[in-house]
């Protein structure tokens, strides 16, 4: 178990990739705190770490409140006395718009839950891991900070942003042993999906359109961000800070 007796934070976690790695640290041995502001589906993720004998907890959280982020450390700190990996997994989509057409609402949400959110989770979190002398701080970013596509602009800046966060922040935490590191998916097969494809409903025409922009010839699942997720918090990747791990099938080549 690579992650035995570690103790996790993950936002956005009732769903997609943060459910998908709740439930994979969880099989390596972490305690989970699995945050969501959907509180229904945090408890069926922690129900389905419980059945395959992990321990988890449910919090319901929106990530662009400080007294939020605040409340997951602390159930982490109350229920297990320690916090050793936070993943900033909590996003929003952008459908396909011009920027002229583009609403500022639309702006300000994006920022708030996408750069905001990591901002605030990073603000809970890392005086912690400082104090502790350890700890690994995720961020969910994307290949759009990379390699955007036509008409995701909001999107692609807010993935932008917290790429530059991410290592600024690891700059930051380097003297006190604590790492922050940043995962770029490509599309992956999430309840987000359709609206980035700018659909109602993922449908074959988006899929195969999709699917032709990455060279090894298929999306991601929730799984392939999971296993990066859990090798970056490892003590296998104690190297590894500051960095942008392309989760991307060749995407950005």
């Amino acid at each position: 178990m690579r992650l035995k007796g570690k103790v996790a934070v993950i936002t956005g976690a009732g769903s997609g990739i943060g459910a998908a790695t709740a439930i994979a640290m969880a099989r390596e041995g972490a305690r989970i705190v699995v945050a969501d502001i959907n509180e229904a589906a945090a408890k069926a993720v922690v129900e389905q770490v419980e059945k395959a004998g992990g321990q988890a907890l449910a919090v319901r959280a929106d990530v662009t409140r400080a007294a939020d982020n605040q409340l997951m450390v602390e159930r982490a700190l109350t229920t297990w006395g320690k916090l050793d990996i936070f993943l900033a997994n909590a996003g929003v989509p952008q459908f396909p718009t011009t920027i002229e057409e583009q609403d500022e609402a639309v702006f300000d949400r994006i920022f708030a839950v996408n750069v905001k959110g990591v901002w605030l989770g990073a603000k809970a979190a890392l005086g912690v891991m400082k104090t502790q002398k350890r700890g690994v701080f995720l961020v969910t970013a994307s290949t759009a900070a990379i390699r955007p596509r036509p008409g995701g602009q909001t999107y692609a800046a807010s993935k932008g942003a917290v790429v530059a966060l991410t290592k600024s922040l690891a700059l930051e935490c380097a003297p006190y042993g604590v790492r922050v590191v940043a995962i770029a998916p490509v599309a992956t097969e999430t309840p987000m999906l359709a609206t980035f494809m700018g659909k109602k409903e993922v449908d074959a025409e988006g899929m195969a359109r999709y699917v032709a922009t990455v060279p090894l010839g298929r999306l991601n699942k929730p799984e392939d961000l999971a296993n990066a997720a859990v090798f970056l918090a490892s003590d296998e990747a104690a190297m590894i800070t500051g960095s942008c791990l392309e989760v991307d099938g060749g995407r950005c080549i």
